[in-house]
């Protein structure tokens, strides 16, 4: 640990003014200083003075100097001090919580002797030393001290230790004593300890040993029993003055010890089990540490010294910050400070047995401390500052913490888990689970106190997935176990810990009560569920239903609320409990009823009176009602009859108030003489089974004391004969018959003639019986009697009478059903219906009068809406046929879906005002899209629009106004809407409506007229870009305007138009902001160019100290020069640039040269230094005078300048000897040759040159050449003369040269006749190489001008075969090239074929390409798509060619729909097994059975020739590499599929053969893998409705519904529907006799499969017709129809049937039939 100065207290004065002592407060808040003046004075924990007090002496007369403060200490409370004084007295002062409260003596202990020294240790005890060595003890609470030990010395210092269960103190003669209040078990000594060598004036007392230090300066360390562990002896340093004074860290593992200008410090090492010395603390001029005080987190030292002063020190090991947001202080090996930095709040992590702690976390979002020492494990509760450290073995980090449960921490580590309960130091429990998920986990820790109960501490978790063990863990046992059948996936105890929920993996919510081990499933489908919070309430979710219990004990008992979305949390607080659910983006929450969850957890907890007084708060209402009447009930229950009196008192029953209260005097009476509660006394008891009319029980009490009277009279009393007989008749009472014949007499005279009537019921006098039945008017009863007896039945005036008296009691149902016993259906059903018993009147009708029916059913519709049961009405008008009603008993039952469902099979005008009000009821729910369809079904499309407008989903509205309305009215909705929201302000949504009907433009003046710039600009960047340059400089200039530069600035700058923004701030005279605009958005010098403007309109110094600044001065004066502002420039160079002088003059020279002012240039120019610029000057002004007089004058150099000057001007005017003349004098005589040649006088030139520059005469001979021949015809004409002179000169290369130089596009036999000369020259004179060169190029020249024979003979002459060839070919010379290249180079033959070919090609000869290449022609014939020729011919080729370009026809006829032409194309040429056209034929089959209105004879041929080719292919296949394949097997399939489809259709051309043609679309379902489902089962649907089997077109038209959305949907669906009402037809396939349906080839039991029938494609089970081929039968019944049909009809279609039956099946069975 290390002390790091922090600041100083209190400044010491010059003298001695010794601080005394100090204390720090326990709760860290406060810091007390006693100084020299005997005044307290107390600081905050920041050091900030705050509160100071007097101390006063036993008696004020012996004044305020007469005593010093010795000892100083807070309460552990930290609410008072104590000190003590040696003038014999400790005072206790009361200084309260806050800073500023009065200061009060509350307690004081006057002495026998001066106080030297003094702790306070624990609450009520201060311990204090004496002079005349006594360690006593001061009661607060008793006001009283005594005596602890008594010694002979006195006593120089106290110490505790750190749990402050003991003391030590120190003596003048160096003993130490120590004292034990509690020794923790340790077992360490009392009494004395050690003697040391001095009085140990600083001792304190660590968590390892006891260090003591005196005058001697040695700081010697003892260990527990007092034997010496380490001495530091500093006696021989001189540096070193005596120890003063001593403290221990809080924690124990530090100590310092104070001396003269020095603090030294001990660290103890767990590692080493020793001290060790820290870098001691050097304070010069500090003097002598008088007192010590350590802060009790131990992150504060203070040290008073000799000279008043206070300084207060840092103490730590290291400080660290977590996360950013707290701060990790360790002040020793053992304590960590948890500082949160937002709150300032402080913990103390603290290892009581003095483990170091390593890392600290904070976890559990940042609300739980962990951390680790070597043996034990610390956890703590920021929020509550609970802290616990438990024995805890290092596991190298694995384990896993949760901290779910705000009262313990669940820690899992290798399959075991842990519980630490926060503050406490014991480990809670430890079970053994692989479960580490919190959900299936519980704990309940004391959550809700109950009656009895002290501790209460559970736990619930899984054994396994599907077990769940609860223990007690105050007890560690079992105290249950729950096997489930499903795997568990959450769980959870109520919080008294007696009953579990819990849910499994199939959603169903089961509880589990722990005391009477039953387990009940509450919910079969659960979302949701939780505990209300301090209640046994569960709140769920089952899908859309919000499900409540406020009473577990009874499961049950649900209360239940529709609710849409789904449960997020539960909220309880304020009295209030919520429960808080999202829809949507929605959240909502549902308020529970709070007294019955208040009160229903008070019953729970048995706590009667707790429940009376909390309904004593509300007022009366039926909750309240009910809440008492349930309080009454268990109340009596548990034998609270005065809680019971009450409750039946409030609920306003006087009676039973009344007589518990005469039950709660007897009761009482019976507990004074008896003792006890009187509950148990027998006329107690029986009042109770009276109250709760349980009279039986009474009954038995009563005999148990043999109180047979008493019984009997109770019975009386209550007018119970019955019961009053019994009990004569079970004790042979005497006045048995007295009692019967007074009880019937009794029954009469009180009118109780249906009671009479029993009596006489069961003495067997029926008559009388129905009779005083009759009278009593209970004509039901009579009813009863008279029809269970045949005899009554036949009595017709009794009978009557019973009707009669049934109807008048309007009992119309027992009358009908009478009227039905005595076989009167008419009166029955009258009767029926008069009574509205509906069901009866309906099967009654049904057996009897079957008409009736449908108006029986309407009626029961009728009185059920009038019942307000909608819902049940709905079917019942189904039945009758009334769907009007139906429809509005539908809506009327918010049974939406039926509705929609009824509405559909409606016609539109009847359907269109319902689909409004349905389409209403969405739009409420907001399900939008379901009310726009519906809207649009019903025609009110306006109002799906308004919907959409009113929900403001624009989109949606737009896009339906746009299908429904015309552009111009959606856009004027729309626009005046948009209007309508910009006058509420709404901008965005006006903006949206604009941007939807393509309106931009409005939106932007919106924004504008708003001046919301930033919105117009980003439209218009959206939808104007071209105008948005424009806008954003408009809107600087209004911005400018108005005085908003920054704003204009940003706009200008935005129109790339920073020149703007500079020149506004230039006119505002802001050129600072100009400079800055300039500098970031111009160009690389424009904030130059700004900073000279600045600088000019400032002048002088000012202008210069600018431009300096800028480092643009020099700049400036170039800018300035050269922009004609000379002044200005000639005013900065003499300010600060002298030399840029010449410069400016010579700048200013060429500006008045410009001007024309020469005689002012010439002065600049010579003032600048540059004379020759005057020269010049002149020269150019053709002044030759004045150039010469400047030239002498100043420059001489210039004179050769002005003479040549002069003679380039006399050339000009033609002055050549004048010019010459001058050129002589200037020594320059080859520009007089120069001008000459310029001047085409070739002449005089070559004069000149020969006479003044005879080295130069060669080459201006040869240029002069060169120009002859450069001139036109003329020079064409020169070139050629020149070329004969050189032919006939022999120089036959230059001639050549020549010849080829001459150039005349236009004249073709003048180069045709130059190319030649060339050819013959070159080949005649000239070697082989320069000849070929010249061939090269004379070549393609005569090529181009179509000299093709002339230029092939050329390059034959020079053996260029190729290029002789290729010569003949470009003038299409085939002959001639092929005879070439075959004498010649045999190997340019098939050069020259490749050529012709492609030449053929190119002119489309294909004709003549057929001799030369037949693939290729082949191939032409295809792109042009000449598919005849192209067949036509590769027919004459072999017959896979043929198939090739077969296939490659098929491919392009499917490609454009003509895939019958295709197909015709296979029945041509035949089907061959190539497997690249495997796809063709599959995509031929395809095709074919998708196409529409192939249902019919006249498609017979089509099919036919699918089913031939399919045939050819198969066999094909059998003889290829292909057979067996799953190709093949699927050919296969597809031939049965066409030989079925053709065989249907030949059927549906004769009339007997319907059937056949039925089966065979049945048949055919069999193979949907191929064909369409749909298009399948609508054939066969049609055609079992045809042959009337109705049955199976029912099931197989109704799956088409499934499958289709076709436009045959509507009237099939109609039929369906229709049929569905047909209660007479069975849905349900025919099964044949393997009890499996007739067409199915698998039989169901056996799994056997039989073969399908040729002709039917039913299965052939028995009387089969055998073919040749295997696998081949018919039913024998269906072929000879087929066959007999055929011979009636000779239809051909039939016989090709046969006629393929034969061919595939290897011929037919023996018969006579003939094809023909």
């Amino acid at each position: 640990m290390q002390l790091r100065h922090v600041r100083t207290l209190l400044t010491p004065q010059d003298g001695a003014a010794k601080v005394t002592c100090m204390a720090w407060a326990p709760n860290n808040a406060k810091f007390a200083v006693c100084t020299v003046d005997r005044v307290v004075l107390l600081y905050d924990e920041h050091g900030e003075r705050r509160d100071k007090f007097s101390t006063k002496p036993t008696d004020p007369k012996y004044g305020r100097k007469s005593y010093v403060v010795k000892g100083m200490a807070f309460s552990p409370d930290s609410t008072k001090i104590a000190v003590g004084q040696t003038d014999n007295i400790i005072f206790v002062y009361k200084i309260g919580e806050e800073w500023g409260d009065k200061k009060v003596i509350c307690n004081k202990f006057i002495q026998t002797s001066a106080v030297t020294c003094l702790l306070w240790p624990e609450e009520n005890t201060i311990v204090f030393g004496l002079v005349e060595g006594k360690v006593r003890l001061a009661n607060t609470k008793t006001n009283k001290s005594s005596t602890i030990y008594g010694t002979d010395s006195y006593v120089v210092s106290l110490a505790s230790n750190i749990s402050g269960k003991g003391i030590l103190s120190g003596h003048a003669d160096g003993t130490i004593v120590r004292y034990f209040f509690d020794d923790e078990g340790s077992g360490e000594s009392q009494g004395k300890l050690v003697i040391h060598p001095c009085p140990p004036y600083a001792m304190a007392w660590a968590s390892n040993s006891i260090v003591a230090a005196g005058c001697d300066k040695k700081m010697v360390a003892y260990g527990k029993e007092g034997h010496v562990i380490q001495t530091f002896d500093y006696s021989r340093d001189s540096s070193e003055k005596e120890f003063t004074v001593a403290a221990a860290s809080p924690g124990g593992q530090s100590v310092v010890i104070g001396s003269f200008d020095r603090l030294r410090v001990l660290n103890w090492s767990p590692r080493r089990s020793a001290w060790e010395e820290a870098k001691p603390k050097e304070i010069p001029h500090l003097y002598t540490i008088t007192a010590l005080a350590w802060k009790r987190d131990g992150s504060r030292l203070c040290a008073g010294t000799l000279c008043g002063g206070v300084e207060q020190f840092d103490c730590c090991l290291r400080r660290s910050i977590y996360k950013n947001k707290f701060e990790m202080t360790y002040v020793g090996p053992s304590q960590v400070i948890v500082k949160n930095l937002s709150t300032g709040m402080r913990v103390v992590l603290k290892s009581h047995y003095g483990y170091e702690i390593d890392e600290v976390k904070i976890l559990g979002k940042e609300r739980y401390l962990v951390a680790h020492t070597s043996d034990t494990l610390l956890l703590g509760d920021l929020s509550s500052t609970k802290l616990s450290e438990v024995a805890w073995q290092g596991s190298g980090g694995n384990e896993k913490f949760f901290f779910d449960n705000e009262n313990v921490c669940m820690i899992f580590n290798a399959g075991e888990l842990t519980l630490v309960e926060y503050g406490s130091n014991e480990i809670l429990g430890s079970v053994r689970t692989e479960f580490m998920n919190p959900h299936l986990i519980s704990v309940r820790i004391n959550e809700r106190r109950q009656q009895g109960m002290e501790e209460n501490k559970r736990l619930a978790y899984l054994v396994d997935i599907k077990t769940i063990a609860t223990v007690d863990l105050v007890g560690s046992y079992n105290i249950g176990t729950v096997s489930h059948d499903s795997k568990i996936d959450w769980l959870e105890l109520n919080e008294t810990g007696h009953k579990l929920l819990f849910r499994d993996k199939k959603m169903k919510l089961h509880l589990y009560d722990i005391e009477s081990a039953t387990k009940t499933t509450i919910l079969s489908y659960c979302s949701y569920v939780q505990w209300v919070p301090g209640s046994d309430v569960v709140v769920a979710q089952n899908r859309n239903s919000l499900c409540v219990w406020y009473n577990i004990d009874t499961p049950e008992r649900v209360t239940m609320f529709p609710m849409k979305g789904d449960i997020v949390d539960l909220e309880r607080s304020n009295g209030k409990t919520e429960v808080i659910v999202t829809e949507g983006v929605n959240t909502v929450s549902y308020t529970l009823d709070e007294g019955l969850i208040e009160f229903g957890t008070a019953i729970d907890d048995g706590d009667y009176h707790r429940a009376v007084a909390f309904l004593e708060t509300l007022e009366m209402s039926a909750e309240t009602e009910a809440m008492w009447k349930t309080l009454s009930r268990l109340a009596l229950e548990a034998k609270q009859l005065h809680i019971a009196e009450r409750c039946f008192a409030a609920l306003g029953h006087v009676s039973k108030a009344r007589f518990l209260h005469e039950t709660n005097e007897i009761a009482d009476q019976v507990a004074k003489e008896y003792g006890g509660d009187g509950t148990d006394y027998y006329q107690v008891r029986v009042r109770l089974a009276m109250l709760e009319k349980n009279y039986k029980l009474a009954e038995m009490i009563f005999l148990e004391q043999n109180a047979v009277e008493e019984a009997m009279e109770m019975y009386q009393e209550l007018h119970m004969w019955d019961e009053c007989i019994s009990v004569a008749e079970a004790k042979g009472h005497p006045a048995l018959d007295k009692l019967r014949q007074g009880y019937y007499e009794w029954l009469l005279q009180t009118q109780q003639e249906e009671r009479a009537a029993e009596v006489q019921e069961g003495q067997g006098d029926l008559q009388a019986a129905i009779g005083l039945y009759l009278k009593a008017g209970l004509p039901a009863k009579a009813a009863r009697l008279a029809t269970g007896r045949e005899e009554l039945l036949g009595n017709t005036d009794l009978v009557n009478r019973i009707a009669t008296a049934l109807i008048r009691g309007d009992l119309f149902e027992q009358a009908g059903e009478l009227f039905e016993k005595i076989r009167n259906p008419q009166r029955a059903l009258e009767c029926y219906r008069k009574g509205s018993s509906f069901l009866k009147a309906v099967e009654l009708a049904r057996s009897v009068f079957p008409a009736e029916v449908v108006k029986l059913e309407e009626a029961w519709g009728d009185h059920l809406v009038q019942q307000k049961q909608l819902d049940a009405a709905i079917n019942h008008y189904i039945e009758a046929r009334c769907a009007i009603k139906a429809i509005e008993a539908a809506i009327g039952a918010r049974q939406w879906k039926k509705a929609i469902y009824i509405l559909e099979t409606q016609d539109k005008k009847t359907a269109s005002k319902y689909y409004l009000r349905v389409a209403q009821h969405y739009a409420a729910l907001q399900e939008y899209e379901i009310a726009e369809d519906l809207y649009v079904k019903g025609d009110h499309s306006k109002e799906a629009i308004d919907m959409y407008t009113q929900a403001g989903r624009w989109e949606q509205a737009h896009k339906l106004a746009s299908k429904c309305m015309r552009p111009e009215d959606v856009s004027v909705l729309y626009i005046t809407q948009a209007q309508e929201m910009e006058r509420q302000g709404k901008y965005k949504e006006a903006e949206r409506l604009f941007i939807t009907v393509d309106e931009p433009d409005l939106a932007i003046t919106m924004y504008k007229k708003c001046k919301m710039y930033d919105e117009m600009i980003r439209l218009l960047g959206k939808y104007h870009k071209d105008l948005l340059s424009d806008t954003h400089l408009h809107l600087g200039k209004e911005l400018e305007a108005e005085g908003r530069l920054q704003e204009a600035e940003y706009h200008y700058l935005e129109a790339k138009d920073w020149k703007a923004s500079v020149n506004m701030y230039r006119v505002n005279s802001m050129w600072d902001e100009a400079y800055r605009v300039a500098k970031a958005h111009g160009g690389a010098n424009s904030h130059k160019h700004v900073a000279f403007l600045w600088a000019k309109s400032l002048g002088g110094e000012a202008a210069v100290k600018l431009l300096n600044k800028f480092g643009l001065l020099e700049m400036a004066i170039d800018h300035a020069a050269d922009n004609n502002m000379f002044d200005f420039a000639f005013e900065l160079a003499r300010l600060s640039l002298k030399q840029k002088l010449p410069e400016i003059h010579f700048k200013y020279g060429s500006f008045l040269e410009d001007e024309g002012k020469f005689e002012e240039a010439e002065v600049q120019f010579v003032k600048a230094g540059k004379p020759k610029e005057a020269v010049l000057m002149y020269a150019h002004a053709q002044n030759w005078a004045a150039a010469q007089q400047v030239a002498e004058a100043h420059d001489p150099d210039s004179v050769v300048l002005v003479l040549v000057g002069q003679a380039d001007a006399a050339f000009k005017q033609k002055e050549f000897q004048k010019a010459e003349a001058l050129l002589l004098r200037a020594q320059r005589l080859d520009l007089a040759v120069k001008h000459y040649k310029e001047a085409a006088m070739w002449s005089d030139a070559l004069r000149v040159c020969k006479e003044f520059l005879p080295g130069d005469l060669e080459a201006l001979q040869e240029e002069y050449e060169q120009e002859v021949a450069k001139k036109g015809p003329r020079g064409v004409e020169g070139i050629l003369e020149q070329a004969r002179e050189w032919e006939q000169a022999g120089e036959f290369a230059r001639a050549v040269d020549c010849y080829l130089k001459v150039r005349d596009p236009g004249n073709n036999p003048l180069m045709e006749k130059c190319w030649m000369k060339a050819a013959e020259l070159s080949i005649k004179f000239l070697g082989q190489p320069r000849s070929i060169e010249v061939m090269r190029l004379v070549g393609p020249q005569l090529v181009s001008i179509g000299k093709f024979n002339v230029a092939a003979e050329l390059y034959l002459n020079l053996d260029l075969i190729k290029e002789a060839i290729d010569a003949f070919m470009e003038g299409e010379e085939w002959n001639k090239a092929k005879r070439v290249a075959k004498e010649l180079d045999p190997r340019y033959e098939e050069y020259v074929d490749q050529h012709y070919k492609e030449y053929l090609k190119d002119q489309g000869k294909v004709d003549s390409l057929v001799g030369v290449d037949v693939m290729a022609a082949l191939d032409m014939y295809v792109e042009r798509e000449q598919w005849e020729k192209c067949l036509e011919t590769a027919a004459k080729q072999n017959y896979k060619v043929l198939h090739k370009y077969v296939a490659l026809y098929a491919t392009h006829l499917i490609r454009e729909g003509c895939w019958d032409k295709a197909l015709s194309l296979y029945v041509q040429h035949g089907a061959p097994s190539n497997a690249q056209n495997f796809n063709i034929y599959k995509r031929l089959f395809v095709e074919m059975v998708n196409v529409p209105g192939m249902n019919c004879a006249e498609a017979y041929h089509s099919w036919a020739d699918l089913r031939d080719v399919l045939f050819n292919l198969c066999e094909n296949i059998v003889k290829s590499s292909e057979a067996n394949t799953p190709a093949h097997e699927e050919f296969e399939t597809m031939l049965v599929v066409a030989h079925y489809y053709a065989t249907r259709s030949a059927a549906q051309s004769i009339k007997q053969l319907d059937t056949v043609a039925a089966k065979l679309s049945i048949a055919l379902l069999r193979h949907t893998e191929l064909i369409p489902a749909d298009k399948a089962f609508y054939e066969a649907g049609l055609a079992a409705k045809g042959v009337g089997w109705e049955n199976m077109a029912f099931i197989f038209l109704n799956h088409f519904l499934d499958l289709t959305d076709e436009e045959q949907r509507e009237e099939t669906r109609d039929w369906v529907l229709t049929v569905s009402m047909d209660q007479r037809l069975e849905q349900v396939l025919p099964r044949d006799e393997r009890d499996t349906y007739e067409a199915s080839l698998v039989a169901a039991s056996t799994g056997v499969r039989s073969l399908p029938c040729l002709i039917t494609g039913y299965p052939v089970l028995r009387n089969k017709v055998e073919f040749k081929r295997p696998g081949k039968e018919a039913n024998k019944e269906s072929w000879n129809k087929f066959l007999m049909a055929v011979k009636m009809s000779h239809n051909p279609s039939c016989q090709d049937v046969l006629k393929f039956i034969n061919q595939w099946c290897g011929g037919l069975p023996g018969t006579n039939f003939s094809f023909q």
